[in-house]
């Protein structure tokens, strides 16, 4: 008997799990039209666990093999990771398509690459020459001698039903063909139409990745329902709620809104506009609406109707901060999921990292895979899954497709990353039948940067909005006071002016750019006895900051004085409405964003005061996006101030935000390519570069070799998903025992045992997780403060509670009390 996995008294033989996640891979690449590309994957990806050597660890590591019995008895704990069971189906399907010409041989390396990699991340095809000189990753691995990989006995032990299909797959002439029209349309699309240009190869490059998510995806699915079976409703496709159902609860939800002020018309009238150009075919559009126009209902208006006219898969909301998140998911199941409905069978919430970036079997197994109607992430996990290391993040890639994708507060994508995702979004749209829609306040000019390099293209008519200058006009609440003075404001200062707009409005929200800043300025305001003053930051978890902004939103709503010291995470997508706002000098995106806070609903018989002004003393030494944004705000402001008539006496409006884009790209052009140094590839070079023609590491080659590689495809793609940050100090997730909710749920996380825990758990922690840098998690973990749940759990969690305050949220330095968290 020929196993693929083996616990306990069950066992499942590997002719099942072959043709099992067959069956799903071809149904994730169908998406793309690669049904029989997907199956043939899905049919050889574990061919070397035919092995002998495989089945000896196999049997060994659970008991069925006796070290005191059977010869055959290996130590399986000192071979876990070191049995080759992926390179026998890459090298046969290497072989056998590069016998078929050219095309074959491009076919054979695009799924071999996949075969090759199911257990480690897409691995390079050229090596980048990282402490060694470049090689020919992929062709050395095609090479590996008979003696490691067991070819020739996999290939005579395998069943035949499975080796009969395959070749029946090979011999098809559509396999080789498919894969041909999909790079010719590639091709075709790109600006420069030819496949040696940089677009083209690292769209390329995202055509193998999207077919490796199907593989993964599948694998893991079916492993996952043999080690569990009772996971596997929450595993596999969850949807249960048609198009239909969705948008009448929608419909019916915005049929009950009052109309009591000015702004509720404009809000209905941004919803009208969404809800006619969701006949408009696949693509990519812009909405651009001011803050507080009520786009989070409106741009989910144009998704659920626009997905069920052209029939897709799924909506997905990617937004930049958990706190949006937290928010407009709330919303979203508000809407879709009324009483009756099982919470979370149409709304998935996904984005905090719980579980490492070097997974356990067991996080394999619970990672989720966005299986879901509606899904809100973040642009982390978004990004990840279209760059990053390993494979928990690309077995979601294959989940875009045929996605209404929905780009909340689209200018705070990071600058070094817009290349690589403007290649990514026209890939997504173009050849996985999805449409996209950039929401902000603030379009940044993601379609005029280098065409060569990657720009996103628009769709004809991309603006949803027929008039966004009269929209602008019609929405403003808020006057802007450019209150920037030579020398800069000390924060007692600011602390002043808070108290008096306070005393003058009932409450202010004053919004700095560090989390330093915002405790020294709310320790000084705090001193008022009569004034309630709140803290925000991303300290404090999930389940914390909703608690907070629940208060808050209980003292504006009744009038009472209210002064709340936040970091930037509240000026995008919160909706509080403060009497006045002060925001310290940053990019007018984010002063734009501020001001959308301020006056928000529109119930004042007076404009709204939004204070610009400058700190005295500020370290933004380790926020350059945030220390770049100012510099070119500044310069914004005063040319406003030199001619406001230019800029349709709005400072934050269309023109003057046009202009601050135009400044703002043009110093960080060169960053956009997303640069990496010598140290972490071996030579300075760019992400963009490593993903598509990878022109060093080839000229160093042809160098050394005095040839080229004779492979088509030449990335590194191991290499630079290995160097890939979405943000530049990658964040690991801690729980935080907040509150009794997040005392019951550490509780369960550290008395469940690894294998039991599920996707409700671990979304229910996802609130009560707080994401650390590594410096300061590593600080944290060896003094004990933060530990695992269990050994080997992979999920960390704060043992001590002092190190969690309710004032600041997680500290580096304990609280003056002595109550320990002890499970």
């Amino acid at each position: 008997m020929i196993y693929a996995h083996l616990s306990g008294d069950r066992s499942q033989l590997l002719l099942e799990h072959l043709s099992n996640v067959a069956e799903l891979s071809a149904s994730h690449a169908n998406k793309i039209g690669l049904q029989m590309h997907g199956e043939l994957i899905g049919l050889l990806h574990d061919l070397g666990k035919y092995s002998t050597e495989f089945q000896n660890y196999l049997k060994s590591a659970t008991g069925i093999l006796n070290p005191d019995e059977d010869e055959d008895f290996v130590d399986a704990k000192g071979l876990k990771g070191k049995i080759d069971h992926s390179s026998a189906a890459s090298q046969f399907i290497w072989q056998e398509l590069s016998k078929q010409g050219q095309l074959g041989a491009i076919a054979g390396q695009i799924l071999a690459l996949c075969l090759a990699s199911h257990h480690s991340g897409l691995i390079d095809c050229l090596g980048s020459g990282l402490n060694s000189a470049v090689e020919d990753v992929f062709t050395k691995r095609m090479k590996k001698f008979d003696q490691h990989t067991h070819r020739a006995e996999v290939l005579d032990k395998a069943d035949e039903k499975i080796l009969e299909h395959v070749r029946r797959i090979i011999d098809d002439p559509e396999l080789i063909k498919g894969i041909k029209d999909k790079i010719q349309n590639i091709i075709q699309q790109s600006p420069e139409k030819n496949d040696k240009c940089t677009i083209v190869q690292n769209q390329i490059g995202l055509l193998v990745r999207f077919l490796f998510s199907c593989l993964i995806d599948a694998d893991r699915i079916d492993s996952a329902c043999f080690e569990n079976p009772a996971r596997v409703k929450f595993i596999t496709d969850r949807r249960d709620s048609a198009w239909d159902t969705l948008v009448f609860r929608l419909e019916d939800h915005l049929g009950r809104f009052k109309q009591d002020y000015s702004i509720d018309i404009l809000r209905k009238v941004i919803a009208e506009h969404c809800l006619n150009a969701a006949e408009r075919d696949i693509g990519t559009f812009t909405l651009t609406v001011p803050t507080g126009g009520g786009k989070t209902l409106a741009s989910l208006r144009f998704a659920l109707h626009h997905a069920k006219i052209h029939e897709m898969d799924r909506v997905m909301y990617i937004i930049p901060f958990t706190s949006i998140i937290d928010q407009n998911a709330q919303v979203a199941r508000r809407v879709l999921e009324p009483k009756g409905v099982e919470p979370g069978s149409v709304v998935l919430e996904h984005h905090s990292n719980l579980t490492p970036e070097m997974q356990t079997w067991r996080s394999k197994v619970i990672s989720e895979n966005w299986d879901a109607p509606v899904v809100f992430t973040t642009n982390v996990q978004f990004l990840e899954t279209l760059f990053g290391s390993g494979t928990r993040g690309a077995r979601r890639m294959h989940q875009l497709a045929k996605s209404v994708l929905i780009f909340d507060e689209i200018q705070t994508l990071p600058v070094k990353c817009i290349h690589l995702f403007n290649n990514a979004i026209n890939f997504l749209v173009e050849q996985c039948g999805c449409t996209v829609v950039l929401c902000t306040a603030t379009q940044p000019l993601l379609n005029r940067v280098d065409t060569r390099k990657g720009a996103i293209k628009l769709h004809k008519g991309s603006e949803i909005i027929p008039d966004v200058r009269q929209l602008f006009d019609g929405l403003k609440r808020v006057e802007i006071l450019n209150d920037r003075k030579p020398g800069g404001w000390i924060l007692e200062d600011v602390a002043e002016l808070a108290l008096k707009e306070t005393l003058a409005t009932k409450s202010c929200l004053v919004i700095v750019n560090n989390k330093k800043t915002a405790q020294e300025l709310y320790r000084l305001c705090a001193i008022q006895e009569d004034i309630k003053v709140y803290h925000l930051s991303t300290n404090m978890c999930s389940a914390h900051r909703k608690s907070k902004l629940k208060e808050v939103t209980s003292r504006l709503d009744g009038q009472k004085p209210t002064i709340c010291i936040s970091t930037q995470l509240i000026e995008a997508g919160v909706d509080v409405d403060f009497g006045a706002v002060i925001r310290v000098l940053a990019g007018l995106d984010s002063i734009a964003q501020a001001a959308g806070r301020c006056n928000r609903h529109d119930r004042n018989k007076e404009l709204g005061r939004v204070h610009i002004v400058n700190l005295k003393e500020e370290n933004l030494s380790m926020l350059p996006d945030i220390k770049i944004g100012r510099d070119k705000a500044e310069r914004v402001l005063n040319d406003y101030e030199q001619n406001p008539e230019k800029f349709g006496y709005n400072c934050i409006g269309p023109e003057a935000m046009e202009w601050f884009y135009e400044n703002y790209f043009f110093a960080r052009s060169i960053e956009m390519d997303y640069t990496v140094s010598s140290k972490e590839v071996g030579h300075e070079d760019t992400l963009l570069n490593l993903l598509s023609l990878n022109n060093l590491s080839l000229e160093e080659y042809k160098s050394c070799r005095q040839q080229a590689p004779e492979i088509y495809l030449r990335q590194s793609f191991m290499t630079a998903a290995k160097v890939f940050k979405a943000i530049d100090a990658p964040t690991r997730g801690i729980v935080v025992p907040f509150g009794e909710e997040g005392q019951l749920i550490v509780n369960e996380l550290c008395s469940v045992h690894p294998s039991g825990l599920g996707f409700n758990l671990l979304r229910r922690a996802q609130q009560f997780s707080v994401n650390l840098f590594p410096k300061m998690l590593d600080k944290m973990m060896r003094s004990g403060v933060v530990r695992e749940t269990q050994d080997g759990s992979g999920i960390l969690y704060l043992v001590d509670k002092r190190y969690y305050s309710s004032k600041y949220g997680l500290s580096e330095q304990p609280e003056e009390t002595t109550e320990v968290w002890n499970v």
